[in-house]
């Protein structure tokens, strides 16, 4: 560095002294031009004026007259002297130095008398700079010789001499002060930012990253992309060793804890020759426009955190929904596009919806239609015929994105996700019956009455009979499933084997219980810095304990019936009141649906009610946070959170639940869940209620907050240890893993070959 430094500063002199003396140079040459035009302009003027007389005196024969001109100008002038040639260029009558006049040339003279016109020109004598200006004289119109006026010319070399002296001591000043400022800049922007750096990497090497941890990221100045950098690494590798760590502890005690870099190792050398591809409504990453400028930000979503580490494994490919604001400024010709952004590792495939595509097939068809068909909590399913042409051509549309995608593959894998793409199994096996194509169904399955319902249930059973492998979250769903197909498809269904065949192919169905990424060490702890104090400051609320709901604002999520059993909570007990606060946060969802519409109105009239009912000057019942908040702001709330209340009226799983574990490192608070979700058939060791009963969940709620401390830290830490173990890296690895192990059946194909093809064929005339 110290090399560095004296480099530095030797091209800082070089480079500022060349620069100085350049402009220096042609500033005295600009300065000598002026002056100079200014000397000879005064010169030309005073002969000028001076000519007349000159020209009568010759003409009377007066030469006294002459001198006596010569001597007046030169005593109130900067004149050296004064002169008057003869039509032969010699000297008649002069004033001033003679040896400095007689010997300046004569052929300045002699041209101006016989050109009739002014002419100057400046010279030297001796250590004497002058300017001669010789001005033609006429007596009578005719020739009558020069007068020669000659200025003092030496100040200009001073002028010249003085700028280059000032350039000197700026020069001088300028080293000083430049060397110095940038010796304090390398100092405290350079050496710094460097040695803190390398201290960061020091402790992050000798396995104490915790201590001398770097000021924030943006301190570092011009060193924020490494800075940035250098926390990315530190932040992997405390993940790894904490994952590793956490492994071998498991290890010794004969479990086996599942992490991203295991599940990445586990893809790498199970998934064959095979490339794996996910297809979803929601893309894991959308680049959105946020005042002035474009940001690629990633959706919240815990699909993303299970099958990136997969899709990075392999060089996969992802196609969704192209749902960002400026999604369409990013991507390639072929509308992909290598994500992440940061470190590229595999494609996102967007696929274009219309505005009419989206409303039918999203809005309509899967949330007006199968969401409420699907969860039972008393929303009439709402089913048109224009809607499910929109939901089949939005299945064509990524069958036909996802088979080209899949051109060049040999058996590749397909991973569909959810009930907006019932269809695509079937419209993929029927061109690509190599592939292996499993779907996950995320919301709970119904009985086949419940299914009954929808018009065009045989065409999504045959649909999805179409995968060789069909998950759901918990057995009572896949038994709900073959009851449907027994009830209304023409197959073959196998209890035993848990398996469906229809049209010469078999489809297993299997419960995978989705899970959520948990941290073993609780190395992210410190990244939470709000108290519930601080929180509730943020919102000027005062309250000992909180009770707490996090979803979207969904009807299936009891979000009405919770906050009633709140209120009969305050009712019941009232030594709670003015201690205890709900916060509910509800993410806004589906606006566009008026049940979704009708839903928020309700929430917002019963907690308007509760507040009207119990609010004191110092305290308030209930807190409703209407709006999108960040896994940073959710985790804080977790961790502060007494209670927590997940009251589903009908759910597939509900992460909400096991998110909250994961956030609970200190295994303190306790979990109030409805026994219609998923998640209530693992997290036995939470408080279990039937959301439908107001005043039992009012007790669970009051049982939770008067609950001794170790009864707590043992429920959470068994409920914790779960989630642990069954987490969301083992819940992809196990479904990619049973579909790997499947034996692909190759049926014959050739009647949904045509269906197929005739449904494209279609849709190109319609277009």
């Amino acid at each position: 560095m110290r090399h560095f430094r004296m480099r530095l500063i030797l091209a800082l002199i070089v480079g500022i002294t060349l620069l100085s003396l350049a402009s220096t140079y042609f500033e005295v040459l600009a300065r000598k031009h002026a002056l100079r035009s200014e000397l000879e302009r005064r010169t030309g003027w005073l002969g000028t004026s001076l000519q007349p007389y000159m020209e009568e005196a010759l003409a009377t024969g007066a030469t006294p007259q002459i001198a006596a001109v010569a001597q007046e100008l030169r005593r109130h002038e900067e004149s050296i002297g004064l002169a008057i040639y003869d039509t032969k260029g010699n000297l008649q009558v002069f004033d001033g130095p003679e040896a400095l006049i007689r010997s300046l040339p004569p052929e300045a003279v002699r041209k101006t008398i016989k050109e009739g016109a002014n002419s100057s020109q400046f010279g030297r004598t001796g250590d004497q700079y002058w300017l001669q200006e010789a001005i033609p004289l006429h007596v009578n119109g005719q020739p009558a010789g020069a007068l020669v006026v000659l200025e003092d010319a030496g100040y200009i070399r001073h002028e010249a001499s003085a700028v280059w002296q000032q350039t000197f001591l700026r020069i001088c000043a300028s080293v000083i002060l430049i060397v110095g400022v940038t010796v304090l800049m390398i100092r405290w922007f350079l050496m710094r930012p460097i040695t803190r750096l390398a201290e960061r990497l020091r402790l992050l090497r000798m396995g104490n990253p915790e201590h001398g941890i770097l000021d924030e990221v943006d301190d570092l100045s011009l060193f924020t992309p490494i800075a940035r950098e250098v926390e990315n690494i530190t932040e992997s590798l405390m993940e790894a060793r904490a994952a590793a760590a956490a492994e071998a502890r498991l290890r010794e005690a004969g479990e086996n804890l599942w992490t991203a870099e295991r599940l990445t190792v586990h893809v790498r050398q199970h998934a064959g020759s095979g490339q794996i591809f996910v297809v979803s409504n929601r893309e894991p990453y959308m680049h959105v426009r946020q005042g002035k400028e474009t940001v690629c930000m990633v959706p919240p979503s815990g699909l993303v955190t299970a099958i990136e580490p997969v899709l990075r494994a392999c060089d996969g490919v992802w196609v969704a929904q192209g749902s960002g604001s400026e999604d369409r400024l990013f991507v390639d010709s072929h509308d992909r596009l290598r994500v992440p952004p940061d470190d590229p590792k595999y494609t996102l495939r967007r696929v274009w919806l219309s505005a009419e595509e989206e409303s039918g097939y999203y809005d309509g068809f899967a949330n007006e239609g199968l969401w409420p068909l699907c969860h039972i909590a008393h929303t009439r399913p709402i089913f048109r015929a224009s809607d499910w042409e929109c939901y089949q051509t939005v299945n064509r549309k990524f069958a036909h994105a996802l088979l080209h995608e899949m051109e060049d593959t040999e058996e590749p894998i397909v991973f569909v996700q959810d009930y907006h793409f019932a269809l695509l199994p079937r419209m993929i096996k029927a061109v690509r019956p190599d592939a292996r194509v499993a779907i996950f169904w995320h919301i709970p399955w119904p009985n086949p009455e419940a299914f009954g319902i929808c018009p065009w249930q045989a065409e999504l059973l045959d649909g999805l009979l179409g995968a060789d492998l069909i998950g759901f979250h918990i057995p009572l769903h896949c038994n709900n499933f073959l009851d449907t197909v027994d009830r209304v498809l023409e197959s073959r269904t196998d209890r035993e084997h848990m398996a469906a065949r229809r049209r010469g192919h078999t489809t297993i169905i299997r419960p995978y219980p989705v899970s959520v990424a948990i941290d073993p060490t609780g190395t992210d702890r410190a990244a939470w810095s709000r108290t519930s104090d601080e929180l509730l400051r943020e919102f000027h609320i005062k309250a000992d304990k909180i009770v707490l709901g996090v979803d979207r604002m969904d009807y299936t999520k009891g979000i009405v019936e919770r906050l009633q059993a709140f209120e009969r909570l305050l009712e019941d007990h009232p030594w709670h009141r003015e201690r205890v606060t709900m916060v509910q946060i509800a993410a806004p969802s589906r606006t566009r649906i008026p049940s979704y519409a009708d839903l928020r109105r309700r929430v917002e009239a019963t907690v308007e009610q509760i507040n009207t009912r119990f609010e004191t000057p110092d305290w308030r019942p209930v807190l409703l946070i209407e709006r999108q908040c960040s896994h940073e702001e959710v985790s804080d709330w977790y961790r502060a959170a007494d209670i927590c209340l997940v009251t589903s009226l009908h759910d597939g799983m509900n992460l909400v639940a096991k998110e909250y574990l994961a956030a609970r490192d200190d295994e303190d608070g306790v979990l109030v869940l409805s026994k219609f979700t998923g998640a209530a058939v693992e997290l036995r060791d939470s408080l279990i209620v039937n959301p439908y009963d107001i005043d039992g969940v009012a007790d669970a709620i009051h049982r939770g907050l008067e609950m001794n401390a170790t009864d707590r830290r043992l429920r959470m830490q068994r409920m914790r240890r779960h989630v642990m173990e069954h987490n969301v890296y083992r819940w992809a690895a196990t479904v990619l893993g049973d579909l790997r192990e499947l034996r692909i059946e190759t049926p014959d194909v050739r009647q949904e070959t045509m269906v197929l093809q005739r449904a494209e064929s279609a849709q190109r005339k319609r277009a």
